[in-house]
This record gives C-alpha cells, sequence and structure tokens, in this order.
C-alpha cells in the first residue's frame, strides 16, 4: 500500500532533525533527536534524547545520516512522523574518507 501519495505535510507542520538511529524495518527508521536540558533544582545541563519513528517511503535513509523529519497524520500505532529529506549522508562521508585515504 503506498502511503506517499495519501500523506500531506503541511508547511506548519513541526519539523526536527535528528540522526537514524536504525533502519532495519522496510519504510520505517527510528530517529533520535538529542538535547540538552537544565536540570530544575541543581541547574547542571543533561544530556536527553527522544526517539521517533518515521515513514521513510522510499528507503532513502540509513543508519548514521541526520534527516529532517515532519509531523503528519498517523500511519500506524508507532509512526506519525514522515522523513521530509536526508541532510547528511554518512554513506558519502565514508566514500569521501576511503577515496582520500587510497591516494
Amino acid at each position: 500500500m503506498s502511503h506517499s501519495s495519501e500523506i500531506k505535510i503541511s508547511e506548519r507542520a513541526p519539523r526536527r532533525i535528528g540522526v537514524v538511529s536504525s533502519d532495519a524495518r522496510d519504510k520505517s527508521r527510528k530517529v533520535v533527536i538529542s538535547f540538552q536540558a537544565k536540570h530544575p533544582k541543581y541547574g547542571k545541563y543533561l544530556k536527553k534524547r527522544t526517539v521517533i519513528n518515521v515513514h521513510d517511503e522510499k528507503n532513502e535513509s540509513h543508519k548514521g545520516d541526520r534527516v529532517e523529519i515532519a509531523e503528519c497524520r498517523p500511519i500506524s500505532k508507532t509512526k506519525s512522523w514522515v522523513l521530509v529529506r536526508v541532510l547528511e549522508s554518512v554513506g558519502e562521508v565514508e566514500a569521501t574518507s576511503i577515496a582520500a585515504d587510497i591516494t
């Protein structure tokens, strides 16, 4: 079933940038959004993260890629976000570093 024609992303829809942590499933990704929050009493900054299940219709993202995601209608029980674009691909970085090592 093709969801890409049915999914409408509003221009005002919330968007986030995160890193793909899992690409094991077909058309689904786990994206981790890391941030720091200040402790209310002690004032120390704590590292926190949010894990979001994202719909990737074309399977274009892979583990380690930085991606932009947008909120949409619920696609399944856990997926309410859709992949907008891949900002930085790990495969391109690895290919560049391998080429540099050879020369």
